[in-house]
């Protein structure tokens, strides 16, 4: 299975070490977020690895939404629990949620759909920054801080028509930025589509905090860090 290189099952618990989830944002999401470092100071497992994790394990339903409550760090035990009413929920040893997951309709466990599946989001997702934030704080005139970007997946969700599609595909439909204070909601809004059809839509929340006023001259340092970071990993530099 494409996800074993990027978690540790540990009797009932899975671990996923500061080095798996590098691996997984580099390698399968194209993330280059600092945070998902090993080395970083603030270093959070991606929240789109805990998503892949959920549908390798319970397959891929018509709807389902997710809920990131927490950041999990480095080998934290996880807990993937099915509970009574059909949700899903993260939690480690003591009980705290990392994420809640709602789902209804029918499901698929077809391992090459929800890989597929599974493959498309998480590439679509990965792109972030600064595909998709940059134009919307570009737009609104602000920008996370430079010297201490945070951006925190909030949450996502999506509603497809059927569950055979091999080779899906996800695209930006709308995106928007609502700004209170030093606080940014980004929503940003896909349509899937399989065989030249649209099978689906789906939306993913994020928040930006920290705003201050946008700089062009940082904010271009910023985008050629990043692809700084994606050239040296995809050359081994």
């Amino acid at each position: 299975m494409f996800l074993d290189e990027f978690h540790t099952p540990t009797g009932q618990r899975v671990r996923i070490s500061a080095e798996q989830a590098s691996r997984f944002a580099k390698r399968i999401a194209g993330d280059y977020n600092p945070i998902h470092n090993p080395d970083a100071r603030r270093f959070c497992v991606p929240g789109d690895l805990l998503f892949a994790l959920v549908l390798a394990r319970f397959g891929l339903s018509q709807h389902m939404s997710f809920r990131f409550l927490n950041m999990v760090g480095d080998g934290t035990p996880l807990c993937f629990q099915e509970l009574d009413d059909g949700r899903v929920r993260v939690c480690d040893e003591g009980g705290k949620s990392y994420l809640e997951v709602e789902r209804s309709g029918a499901t698929t466990r077809d391992e090459t759909v929800v890989e597929a599946f599974t493959r498309c989001y998480v590439a679509f997702s990965g792109k972030n920054f600064p595909h998709y934030l940059k134009p919307l704080m570009e737009e609104k005139g602000v920008m996370f801080n430079p010297r201490r970007p945070l951006v925190i997946y909030d949450s996502m969700g999506f509603s497809l028509e059927r569950l055979d599609a091999l080779a899906p595909g996800l695209e930006l439909a709308r995106s928007s930025l609502e700004v209170t204070g030093k606080r940014g909601d980004a929503l940003l809004e896909f349509r899937i589509a399989a065989d030249g059809e649209q099978i689906g839509t789906g939306s993913k929340k994020l928040v930006v905090s920290g705003l201050c006023e946008y700089d062009p001259a940082a904010m271009d340092d910023i985008v050629a860090e990043f692809y700084r970071l994606k050239a040296a990993y995809e050359t081994g530099a």
